[in-house]
């Protein structure tokens, strides 16, 4: 039987935040997919479809500032496709829906507790639970995503003058408890503002780090600083994709959505984010499958 793209919507409380997350899990299924739509974005899914008979690896996936976890959702769907649970947390205080806590150090701490409590919703969700797969779970992040990603497996973050708009004000650590099930990183254009020397010792796990020639909201230096700064720089998979923005591995925005005055819907002229999906994603379900199933390369 073919397998097809399921998915489940749920929330997620924050019982620190006090607020709810919104959570959408697309996994491989059985049954009949339909053009379903997420807001402005539409995709091909089995909504609550049964799952497909196996165990399989949980990514989790955290979306951009001012963003929605659907902006990645072919990259989503592939990944259902190719054997993988997919959880698509919305980070509730900087999604474009709600992004009341943009620029405050309880964005910075919130958004990995957000990973974790995806983490603990899907594996003890009653219909999906039973086909996770043990052993370690990875997480995708974008930007400010990809800040989240290394704030949860043990990055130490700090909250500077920006976060508390007081100029006078020292650093503060952010309070984050790291999540050891978390395996493996897939990093696009991450954001690292918020570590300083030594904040990135404590990562030490493979990471496919992917960044764009020509982005210019974190630019390579923020690449440099991961390399340079993890445990062991050679678990770092590293490519600059020429001619890609920061936005270049999103999926492409709906007509409606695509204008110049919306940036991410925007690549920089000459390039197609589309022409490198392709590539991207055999790169990521390749990296995925190696650090999370194959034992050897896991342990």
């Amino acid at each position: 039987m073919d397998i097809s793209c399921g998915c489940r919507l749920s929330k997620v409380h924050d019982a620190v935040q006090g607020a709810d997350v919104p959570l959408a899990v697309l996994y491989p299924a059985h049954g009949a997919e339909q053009l379903e739509h997420f807001g402005p974005y539409s995709l091909e899914v089995a909504s609550d479809a049964p799952p497909a008979d196996g165990k399989y690896p949980l990514v989790v996936i955290s979306h951009g500032h001012a963003g929605t976890p659907w902006a990645y959702r072919q990259l989503a769907r592939h990944l259902a496709l190719a054997g993988f649970v997919v959880a698509l947390p919305a980070h509730t205080g900087n999604t474009r829906l709600d992004n009341t806590l943009a620029g405050t150090a309880a964005n910075l701490a919130n958004r990995p507790r957000h990973i974790t409590l995806s983490i603990d919703a899907v594996l003890a969700d009653p219909v999906l639970g039973a086909h996770v797969r043990s052993g370690g779970v990875a997480v995708i992040g974008h930007s400010i995503g990809g800040y989240t990603a290394l704030a949860a497996v043990g990055g130490i973050a700090w909250s500077g003058p920006y976060e508390r708009k007081d100029s006078g004000a020292l650093p503060e650590q952010v309070p984050v408890t790291p999540d050891a099930r978390i395996k493996s990183l897939v990093l696009l254009n991450p954001a690292t503002f918020w570590f300083i020397a030594g904040s990135l010792r404590p990562v030490d796990l493979p990471i496919l780090l992917r960044t764009g020639e020509k982005d210019d909201t974190t630019p390579i230096e923020h690449a440099h600083k991961i390399i340079e700064g993890v445990a062991q720089p050679a678990l770092v998979e590293h490519k600059d994709i020429p001619g890609a923005g920061h936005f270049a591995f999103m999926s492409k925005f709906p007509p409606e959505m695509t204008r110049p005055n919306f940036k991410p819907s925007q690549d920089p002229e000459g390039f197609d984010r589309e022409s490198i999906q392709p590539e991207f994603f055999a790169d990521v379900i390749e990296f995925l499958k190696r650090t999370l199933c194959d034992t050897t390369a896991a342990s």
